[in-house]
């Protein structure tokens, strides 16, 4: 399993309302948390219930503030492909990304005032400035696993699964059960299992 730099690792997550964005951050945060390592979060979101950008960080080890400059990121989870590209400038050459490749259209280009940006692009644009993109269908696998909105499970499952965290499996699984009600760990559970065997493939 790759370590974390002396310094810290840096996750930038961002997302749009109602994707779960922030529950995935939670379950970073306390995976790392169960795993003894120094974890700070912090929240910087915007309209989340109304489908506008929701974004989130955390570092952990070494750091002292939770605040991802430009250029700063180890690893940006989105969980949706337009956002992934607006959040580009919080990365740098070295940086892996995790992308959901389903769009959500945005207000603007559901009225014909905007046009949503051609996904394959856009995931073009991330690879030629990034070192690893791991991109996939997230919702697809969760509807797999018995629910669409366990597509944030998914992509948390694929970073577990590159080890790209010095998370034990057992700690990724043990923060799920801990944020979600007992009714909520069977669905959510496959999601992030199958995520899990995606990241580990790619790894």
């Amino acid at each position: 399993m790759e370590k974390a730099r002396d310094a810290g690792l840096r996750i930038f997550f961002t997302g749009v309302g109602g994707q779960g964005t922030l529950l995935a951050t939670r379950m970073v945060g306390e995976a790392a948390l169960i795993q003894g390592l120094n974890v700070i979060m912090s929240e910087i979101h915007g309209m989340a219930q109304r489908g506008g950008v929701v974004e989130s960080s955390i570092v952990v080890g070494d750091l002292v503030s939770p605040v991802i400059a430009e250029g700063q990121a180890d690893v940006m989870l989105a969980f949706e492909p337009l956002e992934a590209l607006r959040a580009l400038e919080k990365c740098h050459a070295h940086t892996t990304a995790v992308v959901s490749t389903v769009p959500i259209v945005p207000f603007t280009v559901a009225t014909g005032q905007g046009r949503y940006p051609d996904v394959q692009g856009v995931l073009e644009t991330l690879q030629k400035d990034l070192a690893q993109v791991v991109a996939l269908d997230a919702v697809a696998l969760a509807r797999q696993a018995g629910n669409v909105r366990a597509a944030n499970m998914v992509v948390v499952g694929v970073l577990a699964g590159l080890g790209k965290v010095p998370i034990e499996r057992s700690a990724w699984e043990e923060s799920l059960r801990r944020l979600l009600p007992a009714k909520l760990h069977g669905v959510n559970e496959r999601a992030f299992a199958l995520g899990f065997d995606a990241g580990r493939a790619v790894a």
